[in-house]
């Protein structure tokens, strides 16, 4: 999808959220899904969501950090009729350990960080965790 100009973007990436609906494990599909994006290192302020793509300027724009990554990610899901009830959040995190930064999206108890290529839960979160920040992402229509 991401070779594609704009139009066929738009195109494939509904074509994409419509397989979600039937998926055995749409949370892994989005994973995958987004790790064959364009990667850059720094596209977007992750502390700024006035400053946020939506998500059709995402497609337009068509480069992602790790921090649009999983912007993308919560807009496919997010619109989706399956997961249309479920609550989205994204967390800004440091790993006190290695002070790396972190962009985590919480799917109800689900929580998805591009790099860690699956998807896990909550509680499987090392204490060494520090949340930074929480996004209550609102619904998308």
């Amino acid at each position: 999808m991401f070779d594609k100009n704009y139009d066929q973007r738009l195109l494939s990436w509904s074509n994409f959220r419509k397989s979600l609906e039937t998926s055995e494990d749409p949370i892994q599909d989005t994973i995958n899904f987004y790790n064959n994006a364009p990667t850059v290192s720094i596209h977007t302020d992750p502390w700024t969501p006035e400053m946020w793509p939506t998500p059709w300027e995402l497609l337009q724009e068509n480069q992602y950090c790790s921090f649009t990554s999983v912007l993308g990610m919560c807009y496919s899901l997010q619109l989706t009729e399956r997961f249309s009830e479920v609550p989205f959040e994204i967390h800004i995190i440091v790993d006190r350990e290695n002070s790396a930064t972190f962009y985590l999206l919480y799917v109800g108890d689900i929580v998805i960080e591009r790099h860690y290529e699956a998807k896990i839960y909550a509680g499987e979160l090392t204490k060494d965790c520090e949340i930074k920040k929480v996004y209550c992402m609102e619904k998308l229509q």
